[in-house]
């Protein structure tokens, strides 16, 4: 619940905060006049509370039960962290608002669905799921890349060009990029696993079974939570 809250409520702030900056609607602002930008207390805000969390899920994840992704989520949180420190200290908050508010997009989704999910609402946790999916591979795989990498890679290679914090820093959006395809790839495996398993064959048709998305969501909600990738609980009863 606490995670759902959160997620919620800085991805409103964001879009609240970014709404009326200009690089949000022109991303070649976010290198204009770089690096004598002002930082702005809403900013500054912005960063803290989404550094201070990530932190904690950094924390947390040594002192939760060790799950079968833990080397996955430790590189993610340790990439997002370097991301947003290195940005802060290079004045590059600008851009970072928009790569902080494109990954919140999603998070609250799969956090409401989880909560659907303890709550055994299993209509509402299978619209809350495919709508998160289509969220996740639509800002992670399409948005990021064409618009947030874009301005990173080629639009400041135009503007202020390249120097040597340029290329770690655009080294870790692309460790991010990656992980984004394998979570991608990952998400529609076990779903096109799950509608597979989902039908039985019956003389001259087909049925589906009637647990099919309930039982995918119910493993792949713990697994992007920071548990086992198996598909197991798949099988339907």
């Amino acid at each position: 619940m606490w995670r759902f809250t959160f997620y919620l409520c800085i991805f409103c702030y964001g879009i609240r905060f970014l709404w009326s900056s200009t690089w949000f609607w022109d991303t070649r602002q976010c290198w204009h006049s770089y690096p004598y930008q002002s930082l702005t207390s809403g900013l500054y805000y912005y960063y803290i509370m989404e550094l201070a969390f990530y932190w904690s899920l950094m924390f947390s994840q040594f002192t939760d039960i060790k799950r079968k992704d833990f080397l996955i989520m430790f590189v993610h949180h340790l990439a997002t962290i370097g991301l947003i420190t290195f940005s802060y200290i290079n004045n590059m908050v600008r851009v970072g608002t928009l790569v902080m508010c494109l990954h919140d997009a999603s998070d609250f989704l799969l956090e409401a669905a989880k909560l659907a999910n303890y709550a055994k609402y299993q209509r509402l946790c299978d619209t809350l799921f495919v709508i998160f999916g289509a969220v996740f591979v639509a800002t992670r795989l399409g948005i990021y890349p064409f618009w947030v990498l874009n301005t990173t890679l080629f639009e400041s290679w135009e503007m202020i060009g390249p120097y040597p914090s340029w290329w770690l820093f655009n080294g870790l959006l692309l460790i991010l990029q990656v992980l984004h395809i394998i979570w991608s790839y990952l998400i529609m495996r076990i779903a096109f696993k799950a509608l597979i398993r989902g039908k039985v064959t019956y003389p001259g048709r087909i049925k589906p079974r009637l647990c099919t998305l309930h039982s995918f969501l119910t493993s792949f909600l713990f697994s992007m939570a920071g548990g086992s990738w198996t598909v197991s609980s798949l099988a339907c009863i």
